[in-house]
C-alpha cells in the first residue's frame, strides 16, 4: 500500500540517507522547484545524509556545478553520482576496451568535455568508430537523422554505450522530451548490442549504497520505471513525486486511479510513498 504524505520531513528521520533524482524532482532543467532548495537546507541542518543519483550523461562534478548554480549548495550532498560518471570509471579502469567513440550528445562538444584525461578518441565519422556513446539528445532531435545513424551503426555492428537510460524527461512548463534511453532501446530491439549505465540498472544503486555505507535508504524520484523500480531492486524504500515526468497524467485529480494505471503500464510495484511535489 502506498502512503500519501504532505512533506518529506515527516518521514526523513526513518532513514539513514535520502537519495534524490535530479530532473523532475529537484529541478525542471532550468530552475529548481519552488520548495526544493529550502527543504534540502532544512534536512541538511537536521543532520539528514543526502545524495543525488542521476541518469545524466555528464560527469558528477558538472552536475554538482549545475545544481549549485540553481541554489543547491554542493555541501548539501554527501554523494553526487551520475550514470556518466559510472561509464567514465569503467573506461578509465579498462572494463571497456574500445578506443574510438562516435558521440550522440545534447550539445556538440559535450562528449569531448566529458572525456577529460581518458586515453580514448571522439570522432564524428561513424566509419572510424569502434563504438557509440549515447549521452544526451537535443530537446528537438531530428528523427530521420537518428534513424539513419542507427541503421548505419547496426550494419557496422557497433556496440552502443548508453549513459542516460531515461526514456523521457520533463522540462519547464510541463513539456516532455525524448531522452537517450528511447534511442538505446530502439537500437537494442533492432539487434544492436547496448550497454546501459544508470537507473533502473542495479550496479549504479549498488555503487552509491557502497559509498554511503548504509542500507536503510529512501529513493525520491519521478520515474516509476527508473527511480522507483531501481530502488525496489536493491531493497530501498521509495517516494514517488507526482509533479515531474507524469505531471500531466495527474492533472485530472484522480491520483490513486492514475497511479494504478501507470504501475500496470510500467510493470512495477507500488512506491512506498507518494507526494504531489517536493516539500
Amino acid at each position: 500500500m502506498t502512503t500519501h504524505i504532505k512533506s518529506l520531513k515527516t518521514i526523513a528521520s526513518n532513514y539513514d540517507a535520502i537519495v534524490f533524482d535530479q530532473w523532475g524532482v529537484l529541478h525542471n532543467g532550468s530552475a529548481p522547484y519552488k520548495n526544493a532548495v529550502g527543504l534540502l537546507k532544512e534536512l541538511y541542518k537536521d543532520g539528514t545524509r543526502l545524495a543525488v543519483l542521476s541518469n545524466s550523461g555528464k560527469r558528477s562534478e558538472l552536475n554538482a556545478k549545475r545544481i549549485s548554480e540553481m541554489g543547491f549548495s554542493k555541501k548539501l550532498f554527501e554523494q553526487i553520482m551520475t550514470s556518466g560518471e559510472a561509464l567514465w570509471n569503467d573506461i578509465s579502469t579498462k572494463v571497456i576496451t574500445e578506443k574510438c567513440f562516435f558521440p550522440i550528445e545534447r550539445n556538440k562538444g559535450d562528449a569531448s568535455n566529458w572525456v577529460g584525461d581518458l586515453s580514448i578518441k571522439i570522432t564524428y565519422n561513424l566509419n572510424l568508430a569502434d563504438a557509440i556513446i549515447l549521452m544526451g539528445l537535443p530537446d528537438e532531435p531530428q528523427n530521420d537523422d537518428w534513424k539513419n545513424l542507427i541503421k548505419k551503426a547496426l550494419v557496422k555492428k557497433l556496440p552502443l554505450y548508453c549513459s542516460n537510460p531515461d526514456l523521457m524527461s520533463p522540462r519547464a512548463d510541463g513539456k516532455i522530451v525524448t531522452s537517450p534511453g528511447t534511442i538505446a532501446n530502439y537500437y537494442e530491439n533492432n539487434g544492436g548490442k547496448v550497454f546501459f549505465y544508470g537507473k533502473p540498472h542495479r550496479p549504479i544503486f549498488d555503487a552509491l549504497q557502497l559509498k554511503l555505507g548504509v542500507n536503510n535508504i529512501l529513493m525520491v524520484g519521478d520515474s516509476l520505471k527508473h527511480d522507483i523500480q531501481g530502488a525496489q531492486s536493491i531493497g530501498w524504500d521509495s517516494l514517488f513525486v507526482l509533479n515531474g515526468l507524469y505531471s500531466t497524467d495527474f492533472r485530472n485529480g484522480e491520483i490513486d486511479m492514475t497511479l494504478n494505471k501507470l504501475i500496470t503500464e510500467n510493470d512495477c510495484q507500488r512506491p512506498t510513498y507518494l507526494i504531489e511535489e517536493l516539500q
